[in-house]
């Protein structure tokens, strides 16, 4: 694995200082100066305080992540610029509070290539034999679920910010604890809205992966007795590159909504050919991409009253206004945090730096904290039954002029619910 290392983490080597006499021996007057210069920086050391002299270890936080492949644009959205701008404020405050005890975070980490074997065999050398003292989960469904498995063999506390599967949660991993709201109080969320609404046909369609098969799943069981049916649905590869004869086809049919549980790059796809085919239905969600800040720009004035998966946005509370605006101010105005899993990335982050200035770094002492706990956060109160997160609710948000908006259930909104998607612009 090639590690990436935060370079403020820890000092470096003074590169005028020589090396070992592998070349020959030195001269007597190269001797002499090595003395004068060890005796000067023990001299110059001697007058430091105590606490600049006694620098305490760095607390070493490993992880992989999607830099190339499919998995990218969630990953560089949702996930790791957060782990980046935590570390950032964490050290720029004097490092962890580590039981009272301020240590600097050393960031060890590796691009995954959005592959899970590479995945698996980066976390096994990271907890395997580097024997960091923390990592931070990788990003999406499949990923964690090849991973959690082996953090919980050796006790590592995984709060996963990316992974919706209620598999995960059957697993019953007492390491792993899932900060997304799952399949279930998602798609009860979405339907309690289009049944509030006056829907009553829906057409689906889905990638054919353990996230688009969970929560379709999860969507026909909410479905039931919702008085809503489903016209037509239809599954589709990972990294499909055309969906223009399925969207005719259901175009044709007339739905009243139409919902896509799709990854970033199917999101957009989906929504740019259905707007070059004028299909239009009274509500088009689509998910997992939708409350990034790319589909607003690729999107443009389209994006207006498309729904999907959202759970916050700067009016959540004033923690959530703060940390967006130290995101923008540290990556800039064109990479926004996206306004579902961002949230809950920088939710699982708090929730951890919480846990280490409790309890310090045993890893079985920070796990008992997470799962006995209940937990402030910028989403508000989150607390975990078994690997569930069920102090947030499942949500649905909505683009409107330019933001994403949280518009259901009500007890959560940011905004009202625009119930009928205007035309495609």
């Amino acid at each position: 694995m090639t590690a990436d290392r935060d370079p403020r983490a820890l000092p470096t080597a003074d590169p005028a200082e020589p090396a070992t006499a592998a070349c020959g021996p030195a001269t007597p007057q190269a001797t002499r100066r090595r003395v004068l210069r060890i005796a000067g920086a023990a001299a110059a050391a001697a007058a430091l305080p105590l606490a600049v002299r006694a620098q305490p270890a760095p607390v070493r936080i490993g992880y992989a992540m999607a830099r190339t492949g499919p998995w990218t644009t969630g990953a560089q959205v949702s996930q790791e610029p957060n782990y980046l701008l935590w570390a950032e404020q964490q050290n720029a405050a004097g490092g962890l509070n580590v039981r009272g005890t301020k240590r600097p975070i050393e960031l060890i980490s590796s691009d995954d290539q959005s592959n899970t074997e590479t995945c698996v065999r980066t976390y096994e050398k990271l907890m395997g034999s580097d024997k960091v003292d923390l990592v931070l989960p990788p990003w999406g469904s499949n990923a964690n679920f090849a991973v959690a498995p082996l953090a919980n063999r050796y006790g590592y506390p995984f709060l996963a910010p990316t992974a919706l599967s209620r598999r995960l949660v059957e697993m019953k991993l007492p390491y792993f604890f899932l900060l997304l709201q799952q399949p279930k109080p998602m798609m009860d969320a979405l339907v309690d809205m289009l049944k509030a609404n006056g829907a009553r046909t829906l057409a689906v369609v889905y990638v054919d992966d353990l996230f688009g098969l969970e929560n379709y799943a999860a969507l026909k069981v909410a479905l039931q007795g919702s008085g809503i049916s489903i016209v037509e649905d239809k599954s589709y590869p990972l990294g499909v590159k055309d969906l223009s004869p399925v969207l005719r086809s259901m175009k044709d049919r007339n739905p009243d909504a139409f919902i896509g549980l799709t990854y970033p790059p199917d999101t957009i796809l989906a929504s740019r050919q259905s707007k070059e085919i004028g299909f239009n239905p009274r509500f088009f969600y689509a998910s997992v991409g939708t409350a990034f800040q790319l589909y607003r720009n690729v999107m443009q004035a389209g994006a207006e009253g498309v729904l999907g998966m959202g759970s916050w946005n700067g009016k959540t509370s004033p923690a959530a206004k703060a940390y967006f605006d130290a995101h923008v101010k540290k990556f800039g105005a064109q990479k926004e945090p996206d306004r579902w899993a961002s949230g809950a990335t920088w939710a699982g982050l708090e929730i951890l730096t919480a846990a280490v200035a409790k309890v310090g770094l045993d890893r079985k002492a920070i796990r008992d904290h997470v799962a006995g706990n209940e937990h402030a956060t910028i989403l508000g109160k989150i607390r975990f039954a078994g690997s569930e997160n069920v102090g947030t609710p499942g949500t649905v948000g909505q683009w409107q002029k330019g933001e994403f908006e949280v518009v259901w259930p009500k007890a959560n909104a940011t905004a009202p619910l625009v119930a009928q998607k205007p035309a495609w612009a």
